[in-house]
């Protein structure tokens, strides 16, 4: 809610569970409440930046990111402040997100209410029809969990059904890309521990490395809470992308989507690139 003075306050009663389908969950007031803490908090301790917000468009549009920092995540939250700062609650958009992830003890009540939603292809629809913004990271767990060597990759593998999600709801693709997030603990290698004794496949996980992290030290799988190095981030919000062709058969045409995913993804790549070679030169 928010207060007759304007400023955000958090609402007394919290539910403990949320419907992760519904499109109503998200509190306003919680994300300027949140809003004020990241740019208070993990703004100057990450000396972050964020570029290119005067690009973002009027209307529904298909944020895609890559995925950076394991479950912890902080970039999703200095860009999100970012957009709120800049274009307010509209700017926002909802995140489709991994059903397991969102719906972890504690993970849940915090990215629930700021408009975590499960990822479908129903629920994106809904959205977009409302005029909103959603948010989508392609790697997933592949990316987020990618090795030290590999943080300044674009790492999306084949998917691609965010490229078919963009071309049958005819919305532009706005790449976010962020420089230095990967950087605040350590990857060592891409294995699956999980495999080993069979929870791969229950909980839908496809890599679960070997990490080196602040206090936690060495251990199998990415910790849930860990102290992050504070590394420099700096993010940009890239043009938007639109598709001459869009609609349901656009988004059957494999050659079409392969197309664009190359498009979208080396795009990424070259900025990610020019980024990190900036980040470097101004540690």
């Amino acid at each position: 809610m928010v207060s007759r003075d304007g400023h955000a306050t958090i609402s007394a009663t919290v539910p403990w569970r949320y419907d992760i389908d519904r499109t109503d969950n998200r509190d306003p007031g919680r994300i300027a409440w949140l809003a004020r803490w990241v740019e208070r908090l993990l703004v100057p301790y990450f000396r972050a930046e964020v570029r290119g917000l005067e690009r973002v468009p009027d209307g529904p549009a298909l944020y895609v990111g890559n995925h950076s920092s394991g479950v912890l995540t902080p970039d999703s939250f200095i860009v999100g402040s970012a957009l709120f700062r800049a274009h307010g609650i509209e700017a926002v958009p909802y995140g489709l997100g991994h059903e397991v992830a969102i719906q972890l003890p504690l993970i849940h009540q915090i990215i629930v209410p700021l408009g975590a939603v499960r990822a479908s292809h129903d629920t994106a629809h809904r959205l977009f029809a409302e005029g909103r913004k959603v948010v989508v990271y392609p790697g997933g767990d592949l990316e987020a969990m990618r090795p030290f060597a590999d943080r300044d990759r674009i790492v999306f593998g084949d998917r691609r059904g965010y490229i078919r999600l963009a071309l049958r709801e005819g919305v532009p693709v706005v790449p976010v890309v962020v420089a230095g997030s990967h950087a605040t603990f350590m990857i060592l290698d891409r294995r699956n521990w999980l495999a080993l004794i069979g929870l791969d496949r229950l909980l839908r996980i496809k890599v679960w490395p070997t990490t080196l992290s602040i206090p936690w030290g060495l251990t199998p799988g990415p910790p849930m809470l860990y102290i992050p190095c504070p590394t420099r981030m700096l993010a940009e919000v890239l043009p938007p992308i639109r598709f001459d062709r869009t609609g349901p058969e656009a988004a059957r045409d494999e050659s079409l989507v392969a197309e664009c995913a190359g498009l979208v993804e080396s795009t990424m790549q070259q900025a990610l690139t020019r980024l990190a070679r900036e980040r470097r030169r101004r540690r």
